[in-house]
């Protein structure tokens, strides 16, 4: 590929996001390419590699409707100064060449939300101004006379973005996410064993992980009732606001003794380790990267039809599938797996389904589309 120069646009670098984690996957996959990579941020954390030009683009605000449209603008300002080749956008911004939708549709989201919402509650959300000036940001991207491809990384956003937009199926490519599965591996007996003995959590009970930050979205409360009328354990990586809550339904269905909080965790590996399912009952979720880690250190995963992590797993076979708020069909799937994950033939073929979702593979994938669009 001749030398072109990329840029890619997100709001806030978070080195623990799933969207920056795609990037910085797909940035270390490029390295070796002939390739000038851009950043557009608002701020960036965690380390600049030698040759990523990073540009902060951090223009006042007063609130959230200003926050994401003075970046778009200023970005798109900033993007058509330099002239890159190809703009890759995170963000909901019009005129960007590439657009990857890693939130998925906005108002599919919504309409999940409205469910765990009263009835008044759920009609305001349509109605909220910041939710409209989003879909309506959303709207015009997929409408821009710029816009040559999108990502998704999952089969389910395709089908929302064609039903939603329009936009032909030939335009929407699905790359799934990538995960180093010589990192993300199994344990040895021995280290699990250590491993519960480190965190107290008891080395015969059977334990189900949950990990992620937003409880509500991403479930904590089905997946806490999920548990609650069984002898599983739930352990719980990630931090919400909101966290006394959940300890409270914990107290009120009386198994705060076996769901554990662990807070926000930038090294996650142990505590798959020490798990023998990931329980992640999402309202909506694209597809998360906490799906293809589980799968990795080979963990059974049990997940909604409403999160695209669905399209990896087997009914019965690696994991379930069930509605994000049908708590007696979580139930029963918690108790249909396997005790224990290591050694199991769903944990088996949990982490077999994930070998080939390489950083090599993904990188060859964007690099591929990267041709194309240029021509």
């Amino acid at each position: 590929m001749k030398h072109f120069r990329l840029a890619l646009v997100r709001q806030k670098y978070r080195p623990d996001g799933g969207a920056e984690r795609f990037v910085s996957r797909a940035l270390e996959a490029l390295d070796s390419q002939d390739l000038e990579l851009n950043v557009i941020t608002r701020q960036w954390q965690g380390e600049i590699k030698p040759g990523w030009k990073v540009h902060l683009c951090d223009p006042w605000k007063w609130g959230r409707i200003s926050r994401e449209r003075g970046f778009a603008n200023a970005a798109r300002r900033l993007w058509q100064q330099e002239a890159f080749d190809l703009v890759q956008s995170h963000e909901r911004i019009p005129g960007c060449d590439l657009y990857r939708a890693g939130d998925g549709v906005h108002r599919r989201w919504l309409e999940q939300r409205a469910r765990v919402l009263p009835g008044w509650k759920g009609k305001q959300l349509f109605a909220d101004r910041y939710h409209r000036y989003v879909m309506q940001a959303e709207q015009q991207m997929y409408a821009a006379p710029e816009l040559k491809a999108v990502i998704c990384n999952a089969e389910m956003v395709k089908q929302e973005i064609i039903r939603e937009f329009a936009l032909p199926a030939a335009k929407i490519h699905v790359i799934y996410n990538a995960i180093d599965s010589q990192r993300f591996l199994p344990p040895g007996e021995a280290e699990r064993h250590a491993l519960r003995l480190q965190y107290s959590i008891p080395v015969a009970a059977s334990c189900l992980i949950y990990v992620g930050s937003g409880f509500e979205r991403k479930g904590l409360a089905a997946a806490i009732k999920a548990v609650a009328n069984t002898d599983r354990h739930l352990l719980v990586v990630g931090k919400d606001k909101d966290e006394k809550r959940y300890r409270a339904l914990c107290a009120t269905l009386g198994c705060s003794q076996r769901v554990h909080f662990f807070g926000m965790q930038n090294q996650t590996l142990a505590f798959y380790q020490m798990a023998d399912a990931l329980l992640l009952p999402t309202l909506y979720d694209p597809f998360p990267n906490v799906i293809l880690e589980a799968m990795a250190c080979g963990l059974p995963v049990i997940t909604t039809p409403t999160c695209g992590g669905a399209e990896f797993i087997t009914q019965g076979v690696n994991g379930y599938v069930c509605d994000a708020l049908d708590i007696a069909a979580l139930q029963q799937a918690v108790m249909a797996l396997p005790h224990q994950a290591l050694g199991s033939p769903q944990g088996e073929k949990a982490r077999e389904r994930v070998l080939d979702s390489t950083p090599q593979r993904l990188s060859s994938q964007l690099i591929s589309l990267y041709q194309e669009l240029l021509g």
